[in-house]
């Protein structure tokens, strides 16, 4: 009788674990304005939007010193790091803020000019993109224990979209009309670097998004279209489900599932709409400017 209840409390927990790795995974987030959303793809329609987390910048004022309260909205970016446990925010206003989801605490914050895409590196630190200072735009490199420190600093045309790649232990980073690598160097000293790599010349116009679909591949979004990008091949192939749309912002794909998310800019180059495949939805977030979407895992 013992076993056979062990049995079912084994089998009980396992098919929990499943329903909230499922649900995980249909967990879609979504900034805009002042404030992060994170909607359950899976009970959401066309006609309303379910949304089980919400964020607004007010929540961290008291956190962050007064001066950088005005830097909260416009948010561009919100990327789920760390098993989706923080979330990365980063915003065109001038911050960047790593968020605890569970407390809503802010782990760390930046004033980073025109920031639009941020990841989470080994060792605590964070890389952001793009800040904009009078020698140029930049990636700058941070540690979560010191915020108004730039550990380090290398120019980058309008950066727009960052991703550490741990199996190839590089870091890629989207430019204006260029796709570059760094390693990591010097990483466990108070003086890391990110040594450039290789650079490749994207085949779109203005750069707008970069994800990882898996461990070797990349989707590049831009003025004129999305690519997929062979990081062993080092070589663009047009992603065919998107291949000719224009004006894409922001594109997730879930090979596995083969789930679309994407965004594309209608007003002012913010739209209210999420297009998703598989299923094919469009949902509409009436009160929030969006500019990137993300899954909750990639």
């Amino acid at each position: 009788m013992g076993r056979r209840i062990l049995s079912v409390l084994i089998l009980v927990s396992f098919l929990f674990l499943l329903s909230c790795k499922q649900s995980i995974k249909d967990e879609i987030v979504v900034c805009g304005d002042d404030k992060v959303l994170i909607l359950d793809a899976e009970r959401s329609t066309e006609d309303s939007v379910c949304v089980v987390w919400e964020w607004k910048a007010a929540d961290v004022f008291s956190q962050i010193p007064e001066e950088l309260h005005r830097k909260c909205r416009n948010m561009d970016e919100c990327k789920p790091v760390d098993d989706n446990t923080k979330l990365l925010v980063t915003s065109s206003a001038g911050i960047a803020l790593l968020l605890d989801r569970e407390t809503k605490k802010c782990l760390f914050y930046a004033h980073v000019p025109m920031a639009h895409s941020a990841e989470l590196l080994p060792e605590n630190r964070v890389v952001v993109a793009l800040s904009t200072h009078k020698e140029g735009n930049s990636i700058e490199l941070f540690d979560i224990d010191k915020p108004n420190q730039v550990l380090f600093r290398d120019s980058l045309y309008s950066g727009h979209g960052t991703v550490w790649m741990k199996e190839k232990k590089l870091l890629f980073a989207l430019g204006f009309d260029e796709l570059r690598a760094y390693s990591l160097k010097d990483w466990k000293t108070d003086s890391p670097k990110l040594v450039l790599e290789n650079s490749w010349k994207i085949p779109v116009e203005g750069g707008h998004d970069l994800v990882r679909i898996s461990d070797f591949e990349l989707l590049v979004s831009g003025h004129d279209g999305v690519y997929r990008f062979d990081v062993d091949k080092e070589s663009f192939i047009p992603f065919e489900p998107l291949a000719v749309s224009k004006n894409v912002k922001s594109v997730n794909y879930n090979k596995e599932t083969g789930r679309l998310i994407y965004t594309r800019a209608e007003i002012s180059w913010w739209t209210h709409h999420i297009y998703s495949e598989n299923p094919q939805k469009v949902l509409t977030i009436e009160d929030v400017n969006l500019y990137k979407v993300r899954p909750a895992v990639q």
